[in-house]
């Protein structure tokens, strides 16, 4: 969430609750009686309880701009705790904003993933059927790919390829749910399953530091380290940060011996 885009919208909102407000006051003010005077005292009532309706009307408005500025600070603190990787925080900020605001999206998504920092994913799951509702059943593919990861964790391997698969269809040439399925095989010890799905990623992505790892670690557990060698080897025809060229060197070592 933009914080810009986040004042702007409160504080048009509230310009815009107290324009229409001004208005209505203004209208029901200009109110005149035609013909005799005694229908004065009736224009007094009326004038009243029209007064009335705009002022409930108004503090009602007020509260529901409240009730959404509140939501979305608390949602701003969340993204902000995130970004410092600080779980506890982006977790109490992200529930304050559902709890809020329980029919927003966005906030669901936001505890969703403060909830899988902390490592809860049995509470993740748990918030699927929420976020599905929400979304008209067309989820995202970071709450989608969440989803997978958490049953990935809790060893619920049988769950992880319905929802990859989903990714997969709606973006074949994202490689994280790739990433996953290969992960899961491994798991399972499908290891030709694995180094197939490896190979696919980088068929699209050869500098894919997660399948080029898992490549070469899937061969050596085939009982293969020449492969595994061989895998870190063709690297070389790919530019990768230093860092990650140094690991790959680490890898080359290990699997020499």
């Amino acid at each position: 969430m933009d914080t810009s885009h986040f004042v702007v919208s409160v504080v048009l909102k509230a310009i815009g609750l107290a324009f229409l407000s001004l208005l209505a006051v203004k209208a029901v003010a200009g109110l005149r009686v035609r013909g005799p005077a005694p229908g004065a005292q009736g224009l007094t009532w009326l004038r009243s309880v029209l007064y009335t309706v705009i002022l409930a009307l108004v503090a009602l408005g007020a509260y529901g701009v409240g009730i959404e500025a509140a939501a979305g600070l608390h949602g701003l603190l969340c993204e902000r705790a995130v970004a410092h990787r600080q779980a506890d925080a982006a977790y109490k900020n992200a529930l304050r904003a559902v709890e809020l605001r329980p029919d927003e999206l966005t906030y669901w998504q936001k505890l969703s993933g403060a909830k899988f920092m902390l490592g809860q994913f049995q509470s993740v799951l748990k918030d699927e059927p929420v976020l599905r509702k929400l979304s008209d059943g067309n989820l995202d593919e970071k709450s989608l790919l969440r989803f997978a990861l958490s049953h990935y964790l809790l060893g619920e391997y049988d769950h992880v390829l319905l929802l990859t698969e989903q990714i997969i269809k709606g973006n074949p040439f994202f490689a994280p749910p790739y990433v996953l399925e290969a992960m899961n095989y491994v798991a399972e010890k499908r290891y030709a399953q694995a180094e197939r799905r490896y190979r696919a990623v980088l068929r699209f992505a050869p500098t894919d530091v997660s399948a080029v790892e898992g490549l070469a670690h899937v061969r050596f557990l085939m009982g293969d380290p020449g492969g595994a060698l061989q895998v870190l080897d063709q690297t070389s025809q790919f530019v990768f940060d230093p860092e990650v060229r140094k690991h790959f060197e680490l890898l080359k070592e290990f699997y020499a011996q």
